[in-house]
């Protein structure tokens, strides 16, 4: 799925106060059928309010939205959201948390039951499939919350943060993790994220934004090459990237941490 933004411009009103606050101005970007793009910039840049305005969830206030060469009318199945927390159903195991997008697109019992199999044994929960959300660590909530997305066959995958509220270390695991479930898919995916790192670990483009409103600053190429292994992060073009970044972000977000 080719994905293309054009002049998009989106705000929002603040009921209490009458103020109209601006979250992107202006942006102008394309991800290229099965390319992994990232996204960073400082908080209230605009970040989630784009994906929510790709998936279909938000109005843009002016542009355009085009997916395969036509203006995206959102929200179809050919788009698949992950948050930043898994919201699994907790009465339903895993292989029916991973189901319940397929039941509800009416698909037959042995489809359901053969694509949860597949799609548990890439994500990596195979033995878990009877657990309920509340039995899993973290990383395999967030893995079953992937599969749910992605086992509804999605042209186009959109991740807000979804590795935000794990550990460190599990953090960099599922970083891993995310990189070999999209090389085994070969989605389009776009992704934000607040560590910088990560961005580059995973994108083959980065798009920088400014503070609000959320203007591109650049898009980076990352030309590393994938699959990328967690000691790439200390390979000199890799840091390269990483501080070139930072310097593009810095001077409006002196105390922005990543």
């Amino acid at each position: 799925m080719n994905l293309v933004v054009e002049n998009a411009a989106l705000g929002y009103l603040m009921k209490r106060t009458g103020r109209h606050i601006r979250a992107f101005d202006n942006l102008n970007f394309t991800v290229q059928t099965g390319k992994f793009v990232t996204i960073v910039g400082p908080s209230g840049c605009g970040k989630t309010s784009l994906l929510l305005a790709i998936a279909g969830l938000r109005a843009l206030d002016s542009g355009r939205i085009k997916i395969n060469d036509q203006s995206s009318k959102g929200a179809g199945r050919e788009i698949a959201m992950v948050f930043q927390t898994p919201a699994l159903l907790p009465w339903r195991t895993v292989s029916r948390n991973i189901a319940y997008g397929l039941e509800l697109q009416g698909e037959a019992k042995t489809e359901i039951e053969t694509r949860v199999k597949s799609m548990s044994e890439l994500v990596r929960l195979t033995g878990f499939e009877q657990s309920y959300p509340r039995e899993l660590s973290g990383g395999m909530q967030q893995r079953a919350n992937l599969a749910r997305a992605l086992v509804t066959q999605p042209e186009l995958l959109l991740l807000d943060e979804p590795l935000a509220a794990l550990d460190a270390q599990t953090r960099e695991i599922m970083q891993l993790e995310l990189q070999n479930i999209w090389l085994s898919t070969q989605k389009t995916a776009l992704l934000v994220t607040h560590q910088i790192d990560e961005a580059i670990f995973l994108g083959d483009e980065v798009i920088v934004l400014s503070s609000q409103p959320g203007k591109i600053i650049e898009i980076v190429s990352i030309g590393l090459p994938h699959p990328r292994p967690h000691s790439i992060k200390s390979d000199p073009e890799f840091l390269r990237l990483r501080d070139h970044i930072w310097a593009l972000i810095q001077p409006a977000n002196v105390g922005w941490l990543t």
